[in-house]
Order: C-alpha cells, then structure tokens, then sequence
C-alpha cells in the first residue's frame, strides 16, 4: 500500500485554521463581556435617569408651592400681622432651597448617567468589533475546512483572506483604532 504524500501547504492550513478558532473563540468571550458591560451600563444609566426624573418632579413641586406662596404674599391685605408675612417669607425661603438642592442633585445625577451611557457607547464599539471578528473567523474557518476536504489551495486562500479581516477586527475589538 503506497503512503500518499502529505502536500506541505496542507500543515499551514492546520495552523491557520487552529489560530482562526482560537481567536474566533476568544472574540466570542471578549464580545460577550462587552456586550454585558453594555446591557448593564445602559441598565444603571436608565435608573439615574429615572432618579433624575423622580428629582425633576419634587423639584417642579416645590417650585409650584414656593410660587403658590409668592402670590399669596402679595395677595395678602396691607393689615396683615408681620408674624404671618414672616411666616410666608420663611416657606419661600424654605422651598427656595429645596428647589436648589433638588437642581444640584439633578446635575450630578445627570452627570453620573452620562458617564454610563459613555461606558455603553465604549463597550457596545468593543462589542461590535469582536461581532465582526466572529463573523470573517468562522468564515475563515469554513473555507480551510472546505480546503482540506477539497485539497484547494486557493480556497484556503480565501479563507485565509477572510481569517486577516477577522483577526484585523479581533485587534480592533481592543484597541478601537477604527
């Protein structure tokens, strides 16, 4: 029984095909995670801002109230006791720094969910790349299995055209230079 020769590009085609399902399966991981980080951020920033909102509306009440007062105050005869115009002055007063603690508040919750929906944006970049990475690596990886069985060169070749896109959005999907 004659032993058939091994043709030599048939080992490089191993290799490729190992480093292609390696980083196919670490784009995987790493996607996923970013992805994750993603649906999480976008989850925390939602609740700021349904705190925000929460803020918004004691913030217009007492906004209501401290105008309610005003008007009230300037309603009020030219008889009226000092006493009860004091009275008013201090809940004007009184609602007045509600109102600007609750606007203070605002604005760091404001900034608090920016920040996530900034973290989202980063890890949904991150989570595309290794998307794509995925989809050029098992493409990558399907050609040089069809190669071997085929023993066809120039479809390892694509193949191997297809794994360099792969690997070039497996860098991308750290380092975002696109």
């Amino acid at each position: 029984m004659a032993e058939e020769k091994k043709e030599a590009w048939l080992n490089y085609l191993a290799l490729t095909t190992v480093i292609f399902a390696v980083c196919a399966t670490l784009s995987t991981f790493k996607g996923g995670g970013f992805s994750t980080r993603s649906v999480m951020s976008q989850s925390q920033a939602s609740d700021e801002w349904a705190f925000y909102q929460a803020k918004s509306i004691k913030s217009y009440v007492y906004q209501m109230q401290k105008e309610t007062f005003e008007l009230k105050l300037l309603d009020l005869p030219k008889s009226t006791p000092e006493e009860v115009i004091n009275t008013y002055r201090e809940k004007i007063a009184d609602y007045k720094k509600k109102i600007e603690k609750y606007e203070l508040e605002k604005s760091e919750i404001q900034v608090k969910a920016k920040q996530l929906e900034s973290v989202r944006d980063e890890a949904q970049k991150h989570s595309q790349a290794f998307g794509l990475a995925i989809i050029f690596l098992q493409i990558a990886i399907l050609l040089s299995s069809i190669a071997a069985l085929l023993k066809k060169k120039m479809v390892w070749c694509g193949g191997v055209a297809a794994g360099l896109v792969g690997l070039f959005y497996f860098m991308d999907g750290f380092f975002l230079f696109l």
